[in-house]
């Protein structure tokens, strides 16, 4: 499959000093509306992801300013705010728990990556400050986000002994989740299928990853093959719809379909990939992203091959136009991951071809 090129162009459009604005009109920023560390933390995820490929001065810049911005965002208590104006004042008194689970993945991204000795040290002091909020977590989503800032902060720190049993516990509490609201034909962690779906089981498969539970594995690929089956429409991949998403033995929303559900769901294939070694699961990933490049319900590309920006996703009507910082984050995170996964798989190819010497 012939993947477009990577380009950052529009992500840097859509970021000044502070940080990357939230919301674009057809592809203009619209400043009004200010900043989200949601948004800084997922730009920060793909600008490292490209720094660890590319070594680029530009991606070097974006982290800098992406992570300065989780800096002044964090709350003395460790939690984050997470609205910022364009004129610099919080909106809010703190941000959801999704925001500090996001903040978490992005700073354990830079711990475990090619970044600055600084930067590295820095992103640490955010991540062990707001390490603490994951026991009162109520959300799976971000329970699964913290998983997965954890599982990088792991590879980082191999002789920390706090770091596995928080993967435990979280992991736990997503398999009592899984093990209450789950049926015959309704494997699933809630009785309701809604957005960014795909990382739950990402976050049970990297779990298992660094934990060998079995337990782990087990429902993680159920519920990751729950869902896909589930946003398979006509042979295409069809992300469940924001306008009543889909209930259980309800009828599935067929739209707004959103770029950010794409993202997840490839990331979580090549997750399934890693975790099972099983190839199948890798192609599933290609299929999905085909979504942003025209292979969906209204034959529309939703990838922006001018400007390496991402539209919103799909209406009833057609394609949405606007240009904000989740979908194009979003996009070149999975993006990115299958970049990676290129590039691996072509090291194994090498390694396997290459003469054995006596």
């Amino acid at each position: 499959m012939e993947l477009p090129p990577v380009k950052l162009d529009f992500l840097k459009l859509l970021t000044d000093d502070t940080g990357i604005l939230q919301h674009a009109k057809f592809a203009t920023p619209r400043r009004h509306e200010g900043y989200t560390t949601d948004d800084n933390s997922r730009a920060l995820i793909a600008s490292v992801k490209y720094q660890r490929l590319y070594n680029n001065p530009v991606a070097r810049k974006l982290v800098d300013i992406y992570l300065s911005f989780l800096l002044y965002m964090q709350t003395q208590d460790g939690r984050f705010h997470n609205f910022l104006s364009y004129n610099r004042q919080f909106t809010d008194d703190f941000g959801s728990e999704d925001s500090i689970g996001r903040a978490l993945w992005a700073c354990g991204c830079i711990i475990d990556s090619n970044s600055s000795k600084q930067e590295k040290l820095a992103a640490k002091e955010i991540f062990d400050r707001g390490l603490m909020w994951i026991a009162r977590f109520g959300s799976l989503r971000s329970k699964a986000f913290a998983i997965l800032g954890l599982a990088h902060y792991r590879r980082a720190y191999e002789r920390d002994q706090n770091v596995i049993p928080n993967i435990e516990s979280l992991a736990h509490q997503l398999l009592q989740a899984y093990e209450r609201e789950s049926s015959l034909g309704w494997l699933w962690f809630e009785p309701c299928v809604t957005y960014a779906n795909g990382r739950l089981p990402q976050a049970l498969f990297e779990a298992f990853r660094v934990t060998s539970n079995k337990d782990y594995l087990r429902v993680a690929e159920r519920s990751f093959n729950f869902i896909l089956k589930l946003q398979v429409v006509d042979g295409k991949f069809a992300p469940i719809g924001n306008k009543g998403w889909c209930k259980r033995n309800g009828e599935r929303a067929l739209f707004d379909q959103q770029s950010v559900e794409a993202s997840c769901m490839v990331e979580a294939a090549l997750a399934a990939s890693r975790a099972t070694g099983d190839d199948e699961y890798r192609k599933e990933a290609y299929s999905i992203f085909d979504w942003f490049l025209g292979k969906n319900c209204k034959g529309v590309m939703i990838y922006n091959p001018k400007n390496g920006g991402c539209y919103d996703g799909i209406t009833s009507h057609g394609l949405n136009l606007n240009q904000g910082a989740e979908a194009t984050a979003c996009y070149l995170m999975a993006r990115l991951e299958l970049e990676i996964d290129k590039r691996s798989s072509r090291a194994k190819a090498t390694e396997l071809h290459r003469p054995w010497k006596n």
